[in-house]
């Protein structure tokens, strides 16, 4: 059986996220979605908050065939990648700029398991332009998100950010 694993942080899950989760779920009969703790990115959500909701919206995925888990990790990729058996890694590439990080990063986990692949997936026209903490910046200062995200995903962005003001 083939397991990919796609990791990220997921503060929040994108309309582009989803998107390299919809294409990758073709790829491998197992798809681990891996939330990870990433806290110099300051995250807006816990990572129970995160997890949940990327569950919420695995599960308006009815039309993907192959099995998809939300798997929240805290140690090195390539070590959690080992303890979910997956053999391929998911990247999502929206620019140059990523390719050039995701590079780096490739060499580094080849050094670390040799026998795990990275495959790297364009992101979609129509998402190129969309990053999580944009989106953030958008709903922080008021700005409609919905473009750019889920409406469950906009609705606790904005209600984070609500209670926010109120604090």
């Amino acid at each position: 059986m083939r397991v990919g694993l796609y990791p990220g942080t997921f503060d929040p899950l994108t309309l582009g996220h989803i998107d390299i989760i919809s294409r990758a779920s073709t790829l491998v009969d197992k798809l681990v979605i891996g939330v990870a703790i990433n806290n110099d990115k300051s995250p807006l959500f816990s990572l129970e908050e995160r997890v949940q909701l990327v569950e919420k919206e695995i599960a308006n995925l009815k039309s993907l065939k192959v099995d998809i888990v939300v798997h929240p990790f805290k140690n090195l990729l390539i070590e959690c990648a080992k303890d979910v058996g997956a053999s391929i890694l998911i990247r999502g590439l929206r620019a140059v700029s990523d390719f050039e990080y995701e590079f780096q990063m490739v060499g580094m986990n080849r050094v670390l398991d040799n026998k795990i692949e990275t495959v790297f997936l364009m992101a979609d026209a129509g998402c190129q332009a969309i990053a999580s903490r944009l989106v953030k910046e958008i709903a922080k200062l008021g700005g409609n998100i919905d473009k750019f995200v889920t409406e469950d995903i906009a609705f606790a962005i904005n209600n984070k950010y609500q209670n926010k003001k109120k604090d």
